[in-house]
């Protein structure tokens, strides 16, 4: 049996929680297709089921360290990956490089966060219902909190945190074009060689990420290069909650049943989330590639050395030999394996931090906002993020 055909997959700007339908396509088509993206050349091996996601990024004989010097297909425009980030290293490069952060994302360090986070989030929303309705929910609380909480966990002095969220902003909605971006992503990077340097030089003993690894430097545990390439992708990671928990709200507001179970039911809602995180399509097209180190047998197909593949987790968690009806939201599904948070040694640095947060503006907007509490505009006026490589709602136009 020869290779499949190369089908092209463009940037789609989808609406709303719909699938890719080119992605489901492909799922159709077989478990190992061939795919090329917008950018950069050739084509790529794209591998969708449930079980053989698991197994690629499991493998070691599939890397991502040579991704960086070479030209893969991809979906970004700009790609420009630093020394030092986690994205690309490969053990044990890798558990080094975690191990200089972990103690800030470890659940002892989420947990000592939570009230902080909480309160942060209280006054957003005091000032949301102050105002009065309408509001858009996502310039006025979903946008600023997870920001202002990875500005708290990483260090960022306040002075400093709305232009830290302008970069942010700027990388990840490359709407303004590639050179916008690249301006963004060397400013935000150039701010945080600084202030790693300031910390490198008096360690202290803070437990926020710049002073992590400020020490981890000063210890020569990771140099200052790797340090920098490290923090950039934690400190743009946290927009990413903002799209999740925006999908996640847009479906509550326009599936009232599910609302109202959730409000009636608050015993069921890590479970709910958990099928929220599964069923929510987080990201456009798919996130970072991989190289086969030596040829390798999937499913039938040969993989050739120096060949490129992607994984999709947004089709591994609609995989219905392991989710029974996977285009159902079922708020009793267990188990519930999904792997939006990834998973193998890649597996999300930040995943409980995320879900404390998603946790935190899920209850806010079930226990905190009056009931009555819905869309200001037609769901089908909702504006969806153009250009993204995180999906999600632009705004969220509420009124009460």
């Amino acid at each position: 049996m020869g290779p499949p055909p190369v089908r092209f997959w463009p940037a789609l700007d989808l609406k709303a929680t719909v699938f890719d339908p080119v992605l489901e396509e492909l799922m159709r088509e077989g478990p190992v297709t061939r795919v090329q993206l917008p950018h950069g050349e050739g084509w790529a091996w794209l591998v969708t089921r449930y079980e053989d996601v698991r197994a690629v990024v499991s493998d070691p004989r599939f890397s991502r360290a040579p991704v960086p010097g070479m030209a893969v297909t991809r979906l970004a425009p700009h790609f420009k990956p630093r020394p030092g980030s986690l994205a690309f290293a490969e053990a044990p490069d890798h558990n080094r490089l975690r191990r200089a952060v972990a103690p800030a994302f470890s659940l002892r360090g989420v947990e000592m966060l939570r009230e902080r986070a909480r309160e942060m989030l209280d006054e957003l929303v005091d000032g949301m219902l102050r105002d009065g309705p309408p509001a858009d929910l996502i310039g006025r609380v979903l946008g600023p909190f997870p920001t202002t909480v990875i500005c708290e966990l990483m260090g960022v002095p306040d002075a400093d945190r709305e232009r830290m969220s302008g970069w942010v902003e700027e990388i990840l909605f490359p709407a303004n074009g590639a050179a916008a971006t690249g301006r963004a992503k060397d400013e935000m990077y150039a701010w945080f060689e600084r202030e790693i340097k300031a910390r490198t030089a008096d360690p202290g003993d803070g437990e926020d990420i710049l002073s992590l690894l400020g020490a981890a430097v000063a210890a020569g545990d990771i140099s200052a290069e790797e340090a920098v390439g490290l923090v950039g992708p934690v400190q743009i990671g946290g927009e990413a909650v903002t799209n999740n928990c925006g999908n996640m709200l847009y479906l509550l507001m326009t599936r009232p049943g599910l609302r109202e179970r959730l409000r009636e039911e608050p015993e069921i809602r890590p479970r709910a989330l958990d099928e929220l995180l599964r069923y929510i399509p987080h990201r456009s097209s798919v996130g970072l590639a991989r190289v086969a180190l030596e040829d390798v047998e999937l499913r039938g197909m040969r993989i050739a050395k120096g060949d490129a593949v992607y994984v999709s987790y947004l089709a591994a968690n609609r995989d219905p030999d392991v989710f029974p009806d996977p285009e159902h939201i079922d708020f009793d599904r267990s188990p519930n394996p999904h792997v939006s948070f990834g998973h193998g040694p890649h597996f999300c640095t930040g995943a409980l931090l995320a879900r404390m947060e998603i946790e935190l503006l899920v209850d806010m907007f079930l226990d905190r906002l009056p009931e009555d509490t819905r869309l200001a505009v037609p769901a089908e006026e909702v504006p969806w993020r153009r250009s993204a490589l995180i999906r999600g709602p632009e705004a969220l136009p509420v009124t009460w």
